[in-house]
């Protein structure tokens, strides 16, 4: 529907305590945040936080899952702290986990993190005044990657391994997956880095897939490739123009794959921008921002919403 502004906005119906309610999204709008952190997984190797971006208000608020990147090797969920900012002032109830590093546990072990993750965060979102049935991802670099590979196989053994006791009816299906310079085909980009004679790229990537056939078994262009059956929700890629650390080709190839495949995806391209550009302000960090709430809105469109 259209907002009084003109733009977009989204009409999500929303059951609850036998009455229907409606989850309104208005990109242009602007809400006070409170934010903080909670424990959302106890590890053996440490605890995992959670960074909660509450929208002050009644809500119901749509709710966004934040996966980092950092080369599966570095960072946690403070790591696109300005972009996770912005969204939930837009009246996004938007929380960002940690993942376990490669360093202290090889592929599947982050997947496995961010699919506890989204039922978890199905599980708590209500207390937070979100709707679970509107949830989507974010995920950059490796965090795309990570997210790929949930939205694909949201039922896969190997990432539903820890179990959600308060809520095992719980799945990690999703409504959409946002991807910001994801690692679409992580052999390709390894390859990619050898050619750069990239390093630190090159060991971070050894010590995720390990054993290293996992590097091709873990691979959202190859699980495409291969004829997977596969989830495929609508994706949204968002590609800087210059990065060398994943090329824009590796991006085209995933999109025409995904869509080979009977996916509905969005590819975009910003010129002049490298690979971590959205978390500096500028003006093509302006236009990532608004895409992705206009992206968010269209998907919250009165549609079948996941649970």
């Amino acid at each position: 529907m259209l907002g009084p502004d003109g733009l977009d906005w989204a009409m999500v119906p929303m059951h609850m305590g036998g009455k229907t309610m409606t989850v309104a999204y208005d990109p242009t709008r602007h809400c006070d945040i409170k934010v903080w952190d909670v424990e959302y997984r106890r590890d053996p190797v440490r605890t995992l936080l959670a960074r909660i971006y509450q929208p002050q208000g009644e809500g119901p608020f749509p709710v966004l899952l934040d996966i980092h990147g950092g080369a599966w090797n570095d960072q946690d969920r403070t790591a696109n702290a300005p972009v996770d900012e912005q969204l939930a002032t837009s009246g996004l109830l938007v929380v960002a986990i940690d993942l376990r590093l490669a360093k202290e546990a090889p592929y599947p072990a982050s997947v496995a993190d961010a699919n506890y993750g989204i039922r978890w965060l199905k599980a708590k979102a209500s207390e937070w005044h979100g709707d679970p049935a509107t949830i989507g991802v974010l995920g950059s670099s490796s965090g795309g990657h990570v997210v790929q590979l949930c939205a694909m196989r949201p039922h896969d053994p190997r990432y539903t391994m820890h179990t959600l006791p308060e809520a095992p009816h719980l799945d990690a299906t999703l409504n959409y997956v946002i991807a910001r310079s994801p690692i679409s085909d992580p052999f390709a980009r390894y390859e990619q880095a050898k050619k750069m004679q990239r390093d630190t790229l090159i060991t971070n990537s050894e010590v995720y897939f390990y054993p290293w056939e996992t590097i091709f078994e873990g691979n959202p262009q190859r699980i495409l490739e291969r004829g997977e059956p596969v989830s495929l929700p609508p994706m949204f890629i968002l590609q800087g123009e210059l990065d060398d650390n994943v090329l824009p080709e590796i991006q085209e190839r995933f999109a025409a794959a995904y869509r080979a495949a009977g996916g509905e995806i969005d590819y975009e391209v910003f010129p002049g921008c490298d690979h971590r550009w959205i978390i500096h302000p500028g003006p093509q960090t302006d236009r990532a921002i608004a895409m992705i709430k206009a992206f968010i809105a269209r998907q919250l469109q009165p549609r079948q919403a996941v649970r």
